[in-house]
């Protein structure tokens, strides 16, 4: 049996302490934190000493990381500016590597990591764990029945995405700042997974509240427009929204429209409110609430009856709980030669395409095609 992988979380803000932290500690077998790049710790043992109770190495810079030569895996949960930089740094050091979302600014710096990680050969993950939102874990199960089953939605011809996010520092104008690039980067990640790559792209980005610099988004509307056979053998549009104005007490996630029926769900996936509070990482793998969803969340199906007329209503149940855990034993697996890599570097440089993309249609006000 391999050992454990010697790892180093960069920051312990928001993206290491919730993110990323939790589930090294939880995977013993897999990884050990061995370390954080905390610049300036407030107590002995750090933050993370502080919320888990565990005493990694702590390191001050990036060059005392790359120096270290018992880090294996660097995971760069950052600010977004920064993980390009770091991300190259912790690569040219021989170190494998887990980049948070957006990867990069530009889809120059995103091809130029990739070929250096394979030049290397060394492991280069984009963090985009969404695809193990329990919400978007039942939809790909909805979207998989046969069109003979009477939940069935038939064939799709649109389909809607949609989240809030919350003001933050980001609001600055820095490289890979704003909402397209922070949220899109999820929403466009789960539709290249669910549908693959567009023919052409219309794009409504904007900064709504006007505050902080006029040139970062807070909020946006993307369309990807699919010609006919593909993938549906209609003409097909996924919508992706993200808003930072959105007055409802439970956000509408997904509006999928089929030729067979209408999906609608509301609400959130609940790992990031348990992360926040969790009392130890072994409980992501211990409690069986976690990443559950409440039936209170469950989506809403209406499907045309057999007399082509009458709507019957049904509950489509998230039965997978949420399991991001999935990502970083991939992420393990992946360095040790042992599984497929599941995120592939190619596809987190598509989502830095099309946001690339989206910004230009926005811009000159016109669909640029993909």
């Amino acid at each position: 049996m391999s050992k454990p992988i010697n790892t180093c979380v960069l920051g312990v803000g928001l993206a290491g302490l919730t993110f990323h932290v939790p589930f090294i500690l939880a995977l013993p077998d897999l990884f050990t934190l061995h370390s954080v790049l905390e610049r300036n710790p407030q107590s002995p043992g750090g933050k993370v000493h502080d919320r888990f109770g565990v005493s990694p190495k702590i390191h001050r810079t990036i060059y005392q990381v790359t120096e270290d030569p018992d880090v294996e895996l660097v995971i760069v949960g950052t600010p977004n500016p920064t993980h390009y930089s770091f991300a190259k740094a912790a690569l040219e050091a021989g170190k494998h590597v887990l980049v948070d979302k957006p990867v990069t600014a530009t889809v120059e710096q995103a091809k130029e990591l990739g070929d250096l990680a394979r030049s290397k050969g060394l492991v280069l993950y984009g963090f985009q764990n969404r695809r193990w939102d329990s919400d978007f874990l039942a939809l790909k199960s909805l979207l998989a029945l046969p069109s003979t089953d009477p939940q069935s939605l038939g064939t799709l011809f649109e389909f809607e995405s949609q989240k809030t996010l919350k003001g933050t520092w980001k609001d600055e104008p820095l490289p890979a700042a704003g909402q397209t690039y922070d949220l899109g980067s999820h929403l466009i990640d789960q539709a290249l997974t669910l549908f693959g790559k567009p023919e052409s792209i219309t794009a409504f980005i904007q900064n709504i509240r006007g505050v902080g610099s006029p040139e970062v988004d807070d909020s946006f509307t993307i369309h990807f427009h699919y010609p006919r056979g593909s993938p549906q053998p209609y003409p097909f549009t996924a919508i992706l929204r993200g808003h930072i104005l959105s007055a409802r007490s439970s956000q509408l996630r997904y509006l999928v429209r089929g030729t067979q029926g209408t999906y609608v769900k509301y609400g959130v996936d609940v790992q990031e409110d348990q992360l926040k509070v969790i009392p130890k990482p072994a409980d992501i793998l211990e409690d069986a609430t976690y990443g559950k969803e409440p039936k209170a969340l469950w989506g809403t199906i209406e499907n045309i009856a057999e007399d082509g007329v009458t709507a019957k209503s049904s509950t489509w149940e998230s039965k997978e709980p949420g399991q991001y855990i999935e990502l970083f034993k991939n992420l393990g697996a992946t360095i040790r030669g042992t599984a497929e890599q599941a995120v592939k570097w190619e596809q987190a440089t598509a989502v830095i395409e099309m946001i690339e993309l989206a910004h230009k249609s926005a811009k000159e006000g016109v669909t640029v095609r993909v």
